[in-house]
């Protein structure tokens, strides 16, 4: 099975043909949609190969995205899992390069070993989700986020760990992994993913790339003073990649461009989605391949904190599958911290002695355990919310 993801960038109106307009969907589009059951292959657990492909599918049938969080903890993975478990919806776990090197140790990850200790340290967290992913009853899809041309030995590094996963239990460590050559030249950004996905569809991964740039900041990755002509991508480019990759012999892949997406969040008015593109996009494609299907692309929405839920709906109406959040997860992570503290403040001074009498003892309050905790609650209820707006609850 070929999938392309594609996630699409805003452009300016003289650029997106046809109707801005949003339809409704019918009530018998709705029922039938309520019919569709879970694939039997998605089973509880990390899902490659084909089980992975079931699920995108199952996703862009049923009218649904996948929230796709990036993790820099073991409690920042725990809270991505139990908020699957509790409402009922697949997770994506993914790590960024500079995500493996704090999980891997900030005193090592420097000089030399910067590339060694992000493989180690996405290894890990990869481990972790495989040995807890099952136990939470929730499908889980694993990933690593954008790797440009110049950590590409970070990315080799990734490969050789999942070929060795592959010859030990017949299935990759990892579901998929991103390539952002979004800077590059369409057609080196193209022959380059052709290389890598010929050696990934050997052992059942899966490739995301990037078209266009996502705008913002995130994770060393800074577009902030980027040419906004960058940040759209046309119909013509989508489809160059779909034809060039499909060419591979058992290649899965995803395509990340760009509708006007940027990672952060901002103040409303500065950040204009347009995701009539990924409907326009998916019209040109599925004439340029003929037959029946009307959304043959599989789109990613990158940047996804801080948007509109209608924008977020309407991009799903189109296709996409998946939604990176991180900013938001960021923010509630460190809020469920300190709403603790601040809800604790007279317990946190010092070791012992609090409103309680002066030798009272406070390690019950300061116990690492305590604020970290709270921390995971307020990320499991926000990606609940994203999970409601990507239509995600309940799908399982």
């Amino acid at each position: 099975m070929k999938l392309a993801v594609a996630a699409l960038a805003s452009v300016a109106v003289a650029l997106v043909p046809g109707t801005t307009s949003r339809p409704t969907r019918t009530v018998l589009q709705q029922s039938a949609v309520a019919d569709i059951e879970l694939p039997a292959s998605v089973k509880p657990g990390v899902v490659t190969g084909e089980a992975l492909m079931d699920l995108l599918q199952y996703a862009k049938t049923k009218g649904f995205a996948i929230p796709a969080v990036n993790a820099v903890s073991s409690c920042g993975i725990n809270a991505c899992l139990e908020a699957a478990a509790k409402f009922k919806g697949p997770m994506i776990v993914q790590f960024s390069r500079g995500g493996g090197q704090f999980l891997a140790g900030k005193t090592i990850a420097t000089g030399d070993m910067v590339d060694k200790a992000s493989v180690a340290g996405c290894v890990a967290g990869a481990l972790q989700v495989r040995q807890l992913a099952e136990l939470y009853g929730v499908p889980v899809i694993l990933h690593t986020d954008h790797c440009m041309r110049d950590w590409l030995p970070w990315f080799d590094g990734l490969l050789e760990a999942n070929e060795d996963y592959y010859k030990a239990h017949g299935e990759p460590l990892f579901s998929s992994h991103m390539l952002d050559l979004s800077e590059d030249p369409l057609e080196e950004n193209i022959a380059t993913c052709v290389e890598y996905l010929e050696r990934m569809s050997k052992i059942d991964l899966l490739l995301e790339m990037e078209l266009g740039i996502t705008g913002g900041e995130e994770d060393g990755v800074d577009n902030t003073d980027v040419d906004n002509s960058k940040l759209y991508t046309q119909p013509e480019e989508v489809y160059a990649v779909y034809e060039a990759l499909s060419k591979v012999p058992n290649g899965k892949f995803t395509v990340a461009a760009a509708f006007g997406n940027v990672h952060g969040v901002y103040s409303p008015g500065n950040v204009r989605l347009e995701p009539q593109i990924l409907h326009n996009t998916q019209a040109y494609i599925s004439e340029k391949l003929g037959g029946e299907d009307k959304k043959p692309v599989y789109f990613v929405f990158h940047g996804g904190s801080g948007s509109s839920t209608e924008d977020i709906q309407y991009s799903i109406e189109a296709g996409v599958i998946k939604m990176n959040i991180d900013t938001d997860t960021q923010w509630s992570f460190w809020n469920g911290i300190r709403e603790y503290e601040a809800k604790f403040h007279d317990y946190l001074q010092a070791q012992i002695g609090n409103p309680d009498g002066e030798d009272k003892p406070n390690k019950k309050y300061y116990d690492p355990r305590m604020p970290l905790r709270a921390a995971e609650e307020c990320t499991v209820d926000r990606l609940g919310q994203a999970m409601e707006d990507l239509k995600c609850v309940n799908v399982l």
